[in-house]
């Protein structure tokens, strides 16, 4: 393949450092379980446009109409100690404050928002600038979609307290690591636009596509992933390479996810226009339009409930929505 992910090292000593300087302040290493009981913001049970949409959140008003934060990622809990429906949605800001997660509780609909940083060896952190189209999460880790970088990987065991709130959130989560994109000499990088994990085969799947105008390459490409870490394959020479590129994407696709070998596709209309939701396989899709409420984004599939969540990013017209798979039946 013409296209990989190189692996960097881990900031296992930064991320330490920071421990211990929050650990002087009260705070440290305490894990996803600390903060389930402390969300203190509330969803609010609401309706969005789109033929499609089944159940729809809004946010507090502050998030639904932040003009910096926009909401882009979003995945639904893959782990065997977690009892709880959870969603994780990322932003980014236009504003270069960086790039966060919110930890959505689906049955209390409480949420709280966690800063994304990068540690340094003097125990301070610098926000992760990351657009943050997609995320996934799989068992231990929490991907992230970094554009041309490739991708960003956070390990939820690493959720840090921190008691004097820097820039202003309680919770941190220090990168772990990250998948450095490269591309061999001819060939253009693939843009890490917007994940999504396909849970349906026997083994999982990390689905990638790229977001572009009709003018540009739409491609989407598959990874796979270690069922016991959820850590990608790797190859003997240590690079990760895709167990599958298809060229025949669809223009503006903002999320894609897979189901029993069936894509379904977000596809964004500008700003006023309700968004479409594209099924079948690549080349071959079919529209259902106004689907979505205005400004689709992100995609993922919750098995139990035959459910897809996504999100919408415009402020003033801002959702977290399901879909049921049925909807999209052939």
């Amino acid at each position: 393949m013409s296209l990989q992910l190189t692996r960097t090292e881990e900031n296992a000593a930064e991320i330490d450092a920071l421990t211990t300087a929050l650990s002087s302040y009260g705070g440290g290493r305490v894990g996803l379980a600390p903060l389930l009981a402390d969300l203190p913001q509330r969803l609010r049970r609401s309706f969005a446009p789109g033929r499609a949409v089944a159940r729809a959140l809004s946010w507090e008003r502050a998030d639904g109409d932040d003009q910096t934060w926009f909401p882009q990622g979003v995945t639904n809990s893959y782990r065997t100690e977690v009892t709880r429906d959870l969603l994780l949605v990322s932003w980014y800001s236009k504003t270069r404050l960086g790039a966060r997660i919110s930890v959505l509780d689906l049955a209390t609909r409480r949420y709280r928002h966690v800063l994304l940083v990068a540690p340094t060896e003097s125990g301070d952190v610098v926000p992760v600038q990351a657009h943050a189209g997609g995320i996934v999460w799989q068992g231990s880790f929490l991907h992230v979609a970094a554009t041309a970088r490739g991708l960003l990987t956070f390990r939820l065991d690493d959720l840090l307290l921190d008691p004097r709130e820097t820039h202003g959130y309680r919770y941190l989560l220090p990168v772990r690591y990250s998948y450095r994109a490269e591309a061999l000499e001819g060939t253009e990088r693939l843009r890490y636009s917007f994940l999504s994990l396909d849970r349906t085969g026997p083994d999982p799947a990390l689905v990638v596509g790229e977001y572009g105008s009709a003018t540009q390459t739409q491609r989407l490409a598959r990874f796979g992933l270690d069922t016991v870490t959820g850590a990608l394959s790797a190859g003997a020479d240590g690079i990760t390479r895709p167990l599958r590129i298809d060229e025949s994407g669809q223009a503006r696709m903002q999320g894609a996810s897979v189901v029993d070998g069936r894509y379904f596709v977000t596809v964004s209309h500008g700003p006023w226009g309700l968004g479409s939701v594209m099924t079948g396989l690549p080349g071959s899709f079919q529209q259902h339009r106004w689907a979505t409420p205005m400004g689709p984004e992100d995609l993922c599939y919750h098995s139990p409930s035959g459910m897809f969540w996504s999100v919408s990013e415009h402020p003033g017209r801002r959702w977290v929505y399901a879909m049921e798979r049925s909807t999209f039946s052939l």
